[in-house]
């Protein structure tokens, strides 16, 4: 039978609650945007582009010096799909892996698809207590763990009330686990492929929660491919694109910010487990990188490393920023290489891929992050609705790209989820069109009467050349009820004074800070992303 008819096992799985609590909230009487019916090719991207091109090379390991074809990974695949059944992982189940980047990673994206299961990659970065509460929300019907990351799965799973079989994806150094290169069969023909539609759930994403603890975000086949086509459409990406994939592969970057776009392309990913700026250079040069997108703080340490200079960028076609907002003297360090550059946005639970540059836009309007792509709806609200350009409101997303439910958390499916997605940013729209991101909805803060927004004070003082990088957060106030306070990376001689000065004909005279502090580096979180909340209870009493 082919590698992409419907087999017999298609049935939902012991993990499949699609319409209950357990699916993260009520019965919802409206058709699925993705349709519920099973489709020959929703679980069989690997066999269709192998098809297409398979002698193509599709991922090039940079740091193992090997290659792989799209035949060779549909070939993988196919023998982690007969692994999969072989220890009885069904439609519905999830498996469960916490890896860096890693080829193993896209077998186990391909083959949960054959067999109608999900893949739920879990950040190798959580803490013992986090990683143990997402392995119980998750309830996994296999684990994956990379070797370095053994000793945090045992101790997680100790904590955890579930005994999921694991495998090691081996590394250097013994397992305590039988590897899951040694259980692999040796047939990698085509597979008998589960019957599976495009709303049924593909990935589990983890975002951060109201209670610190990860939520796991449902993405389904049909947003996963949507997003793919808002991203292949709106970016311009052909199959002789090459990208280094710099964001990590438990977060939503690793999957639908190019990896996903570029498999259904057929385009080249260059994978490396860590992320090194030099590294990144580096293969850029030599594998003639045609696109890049990364956050802020890459692209910073790439435009400061000391092989800036000298690495020939001609190869690059854009790039692209995101997972924050991206200072100035960041764009103009591309820009004065020749490197036409522009900032996204997105979230786990919508696209992520919603914005883009239109052909030619001014460079003035880099500050924004575009317009809306072909299949996304977007607006600015306040609490009485749809605001009026120009003005400050939360940015609402819609479109077949967005995720429709946590898993088994219905109070903030509830506040999340409905006709637009509620993404907790303020934005607003200006005379053109352009959407701007003002920060997030609960980093704004009142001083004296007036909004503060933190993102626009930071843009200001770093363009100070004594600041590296700049967090403004709200402190107590007993005369103006909150002001702000400047946290640096930066010349510590600098006074408030000296922050007045600079910042004078740049924001309003409510926004400059009236506190200052310092720190040698900012506190990261997920993708090198800076960890606001680290900072706020740091310094924020």
């Amino acid at each position: 039978m082919s590698d992409d008819t419907p087999g017999a096992d298609g049935a939902r799985g012991r993990g499949d609650a699609p319409d209950g609590d357990d699916a993260g909230g009520a019965v919802d009487p409206r058709p699925h945007p993705h349709g519920d019916r099973a489709y020959e090719w929703v679980g069989s991207l690997s066999a269709r582009r192998a098809r297409l091109s398979p002698d193509r090379v599709a991922v090039t390991d940079t740091a193992a010096g090997e290659e792989y074809t799209y035949a060779e990974l549909d070939e993988r695949a196919n023998r982690t799909a007969r692994f999969l059944r072989d220890v009885d992982v069904g439609s519905g189940d999830r498996v469960a892996v916490v890896s860096r980047n890693r080829v193993e990673l896209l077998d186990l994206f391909f083959a949960t698809a054959k067999v109608g299961a999900v893949l739920a990659p879990l950040s190798h970065r959580l803490a013992e207590r986090e990683l143990a509460a997402v392995l119980g929300d998750v309830d996994p019907a296999l684990l994956a763990v990379e070797t370095p990351f053994e000793g945090d799965a045992v101790d997680a799973l100790e904590r955890a009330d579930v005994e999921p079989p694991v495998r090691a994806i081996a590394t250097d150094g013994d397992s305590a686990w039988r590897t899951l290169g040694d259980d692999l069969p040796d047939d990698g023909s085509p597979v008998e492929t589960a019957a599976v539609s495009l709303a049924d759930p593909h990935l589990f994403l983890h975002t951060g929660g109201s209670t610190g603890t990860p939520k796991e975000t449902v993405i389904s086949h049909g947003a996963i491919r949507w997003n793919a086509f808002n991203t292949i459409t709106a970016w311009g990406l052909r199959e002789d694109d090459v990208t280094p994939m710099v964001f990590p592969m438990f977060h939503t970057g690793g999957w639908n910010v190019l990896t996903v776009p570029f498999l259904q392309m057929g385009a080249r990913i260059l994978l490396s487990p860590e992320v090194d700026p030099g590294r990144v250079l580096a293969d850029v040069e030599r594998e003639d990188a045609t696109t890049l997108v990364a956050v802020p703080a890459v692209l910073r340490m790439m435009a400061r490393h000391d092989e800036w200079a000298e690495t020939d960028l001609s190869s690059l076609r854009f790039v692209k920023s995101g997972g924050g907002p991206c200072r100035e003297s960041v764009i103009d360090a591309w820009r004065d290489r020749g490197v036409e550059i522009s900032q996204g946005y997105g979230l786990t639970e919508c696209g992520p891929n919603n914005f883009a540059m239109p052909d030619g836009f001014p460079p003035e309007k880099t500050a924004s992050v575009g317009v809306p792509a072909l299949a996304v709806d977007a607006r600015v609200v306040d609490e009485d609705g749809p605001v009026p350009s120009g003005t400050v409101g939360e940015l609402e997303l819609a479109g077949p790209a967005a995720a429709d439910r946590y898993w088994n958390n219905a109070e903030e499916t509830a506040e999340t989820f409905g006709d637009w997605v509620s993404t907790g940013d303020l934005a607003r729209v200006d005379a053109d069109g352009y959407y701007h991101i003002e920060g997030r909805k609960k980093n704004m803060f009142v001083s004296g009467g007036e909004n503060v927004y933190p993102p626009r004070v930071e843009d200001a003082l770093t363009d100070h050349p004594g600041i590296e990088e700049a967090v403004v957060i709200g402190v107590p106030s007993d005369e103006w009820g909150t002001v702000g306070k400047a946290v640096l990376v930066g010349d510590e001689s600098l006074t408030l004074d000296d922050l007045r000065s600079h910042l004078a004909s740049r924001v309003a005279r409510y926004a400059v800070p009236k506190e200052l502090a310092f720190v040698d580096e900012m506190p990261t979180s997920g993708p090198s992303k800076i960890d606001r909340t680290a900072i706020k209870d740091r310094f924020g009493k």
